[in-house]
């Protein structure tokens, strides 16, 4: 028997995947091969490559893997502590260099990053969230709240609240954000008539509400494009 066919396969497989995606990037590698990389940082030796497979078809993507509830991926078979660990690490990490893309630049120039920061954060939460960024004289965001966390299809909001905070905050204009759990990013009746009693309450008291926009796993609607502000 020769010794060198007996090898595991996946031996030598995490320098050729590591070398793969030093040399062209992520955009090089398959959803379960980022994922791989991933859990190396959990898993020392063996062969990652069946796990992270698990992973997508339980989640459906390498994004939607990571935004996974903790308990979730913890009833996948062979994801520990540590791979919990270094799953959410890597969500985080994405998360804050979205939000460092908008923090001091004028929203409204950077809209493309706002939406990337939106879709990271709320884009594959279960339960509908409302999120507000207050703005002041220069479009820049001076609060970033995330206000609300309802049901799989319905946030209570009250437009009062909304503008009551921007005077605490002296904020001149407001964007409104809110994801739908189900994907479809088109607004429902209770949408609309609420970003209109959110729209009169703040323009009586000299705020602007620039946009609400809402996010899903895979795109955005906005109010303003639509024509609904």
């Amino acid at each position: 028997m020769n010794p060198v066919n007996d090898k595991p396969q996946h031996i030598g497989h995490r320098k050729r995947l590591r070398d793969r995606f030093l040399k062209a990037g992520g955009e090089a590698l398959h959803d379960y091969e980022m994922l791989e990389l991933v859990l190396f940082l959990a898993q020392t030796r063996g062969d990652t490559k069946p796990l992270a497979k698990r992973l997508i078809d339980r989640f459906g993507s390498y994004a939607g893997v990571l935004s996974a509830d903790a308990k979730e991926l913890t009833e996948v078979k062979g994801v520990g502590e540590a791979a919990v660990a270094a799953l959410k690490t890597v969500r985080d990490a994405a998360v804050r260099l979205a939000r460092e893309e908008i923090t001091g630049a004028p929203v409204l120039s950077s809209w493309q990053s706002l939406l990337d920061y939106c879709r990271a954060t709320m884009g594959h939460a279960k339960n509908e969230q409302f999120r507000l960024f207050y703005l002041n004289k220069k479009n820049t965001v001076i609060a970033d709240e995330l206000q609300q966390v309802g049901t799989v299809d319905h946030t209570a909001v009250y437009p009062r609240e909304v503008v009551k905070r921007a005077l605490d905050l002296g904020a001149t204009a407001i964007i409104m954000v809110h994801n739908h759990p189900s994907g479809d990013t088109k607004p429902s009746r209770g949408d609309i008539e609420m970003t209109q009693a959110v729209k009169e309450v703040s323009e009586k008291l000299g705020i602007q509400l620039h946009d609400h926009v809402i996010v899903g796993k895979s795109g955005a609607s906005s109010f303003k494009s639509m024509g609904l502000l």
